[in-house]
């Protein structure tokens, strides 16, 4: 019986666990990887043994392939000795292993020898023989393994790499198939989250509240606008990125394209570089003050990544903040003070919202009997309650900041019937309640902005509230 030998990255699992390895080092023990970073330099497979010691990751928490691993149990199941050769670390590999169960030897990078290409060809011509064994990879760094194989078994191969190997091997086998350019281009438009992209109208908000839409200024906006939504994109991006283990255990985020391998998670670094660019190039057409705004934000969201959203209420002050900074930024690229008013309603509104997020959670994770603690976040089931009134308090404030305006002096030299604007605080009050119901309820979407946009009772409080800001203008 010829023994049927697999690749570890990308053929039995979707992505690359030295990446994933060296991203967890980097988002929980920063100072560490800046420190073995040299070491990548000096010797891949000592490089490779340094961060699997720095961080020993779960096997559990892995994206495997099915079909590879259907294709092992057949193996098995016909008798034949299922092998594991991989250039990931022994420790690394030994874990996959014990937890799939079936593989009857690995054979893996040592600390000295990178056992990848030609040097994985030469160990197991050695180990089986010249001719003697199939094997399933997935990279041009397979080609001498499948020179060397009874069967070359392609895993996921892009057509280029597949006549390559048809062309090298006698006996040639396809697991899968890559996806199409147009499936990428869809899965890379979900990993930039562009329906996130309407929290940025918010940039609008100090041109709207101030009554100036219009020539430069409405310019300054919208392209305030697109900056700030290439930024969000480059920062959702890198959350991904830092957040895969705990997006692996979410009943939802699993299927976010990273999380779920359908991405390749070496792309992100270079889409990172790509929006941080367009964003730069849009930039020098705005005021600095828009700049500043924009860096804020970008170190404020990197604070929430790597550290902030373990931390419970800083979290969500955070999270309020965000949503904050992006009238301030709009106030910046347009040259528009914001008001005092709007950012008194802003701070207990966006507060309200990001409390609901947390809300919504844990509400689904405490009813899926997910455990005593969300992972990756600062919240135990014993917090909803205090969750509840936060939410339900901020969310009130926020109605009453709103009635004090419309009954202020300011609203005079805006509005012709500002009598109309009391309209908003029962349909404010209204939405408030029934956000909080149904994320009481898990009967929500986590992002209640998402769920405002998709929600027809949402949009439907939304019309209502911009005809009686019309009704108040003209």
């Amino acid at each position: 019986m010829y023994p049927l030998v697999l690749d570890l990255d990308g053929t039995t699992v979707l992505t690359d666990t030295l990446v994933e390895t060296a991203l967890r080092v980097l988002a929980e023990q920063p100072r560490r990887f800046a420190a073995l970073l040299p070491a990548a330099f000096a010797s891949r497979a000592g490089f490779k043994r340094k961060m699997a010691a720095a961080y020993p990751i779960d096997p559990a928490t892995l994206v495997y392939n099915d079909a590879v691993l259907r294709l092992a149990r057949q193996a098995k199941a016909e008798g034949r000795p299922v092998f594991l050769a991989t250039a990931a670390d022994q420790g690394l590999a030994d874990r996959v292993a014990a937890h799939l169960g079936f593989f009857d030897g690995v054979f893996a990078s040592n600390g000295r020898t990178n056992l990848k290409a030609d040097a994985k060809a030469a160990f197991l011509v050695e180990r089986f023989g010249s001719h003697k064994f199939d094997y399933a990879g997935d990279a041009e760094a397979d080609l001498p393994v499948w020179r060397q194989a009874r069967r070359a078994i392609v895993v996921n191969a892009p057509a280029r790499l597949l006549a390559h190997v048809r062309g090298a091997c006698e006996a040639v086998d396809e697991v899968g198939a890559p996806r199409s350019s147009g499936q990428n281009v869809r899965l890379v438009a979900r990993a930039l989250r562009l329906h996130q992209w309407a929290k940025n109208l918010l940039l609008f908000a100090p041109v709207l509240a101030a009554h100036r839409a219009g020539g430069l200024v409405l310019l300054h906006a919208m392209l305030g606008f697109c900056a700030f939504s290439l930024c969000a994109s480059s920062v959702y991006l890198l959350n991904d990125l830092v957040d895969l283990p705990h997006d692996r255990a979410h009943p939802t985020k699993c299927r976010r394209p990273f999380a779920s391998g359908a991405l390749d998670l070496t792309l992100a670094p270079a889409l990172i570089a790509v929006l941080l660019g367009l964003t730069g190039l849009i930039m020098l057409f705005l005021p600095p003050a828009f700049m500043l705004m924009l860096l804020g934000y970008y170190v404020c969201t990197l604070s929430y990544s790597f550290v902030l959203k373990r931390q419970m209420v800083w979290d969500v002050i955070l999270l309020a903040g965000l949503y904050t900074i992006r009238i301030f930024a709009g106030g910046a690229a347009t040259s528009i003070q914001v008001s005092p008013w709007l950012l008194a309603f802003a701070m207990f509104l966006f507060f309200c919202l990001a409390v609901v997020k947390r809300l919504t959670e844990l509400t689904v994770f405490v009813r899926g009997g997910g455990g005593t603690k969300l992972k990756g976040r600062g919240y135990a089931p014993e917090d909803l309650d205090m969750l509840r009134s936060m939410a339900a308090s901020s969310g009130y404030m926020a109605v009453l900041v709103l009635a004090l305006y419309v009954n202020g002096g300011e609203v005079l030299a805006l509005y012709r019937h500002p009598a109309a604007l009391w309209a908003l605080c029962p349909v404010l009050m209204f939405w408030i309640s029934r956000v909080l119901m149904l994320a009481n309820r898990g009967l929500m979407n986590e992002d209640p902005v998402v769920f405002a946009l998709r929600d027809r009772v949402s949009l439907l409080t939304g019309a209502l509230a911009l005809v009686a800001i019309v009704a108040a203008t003209l």
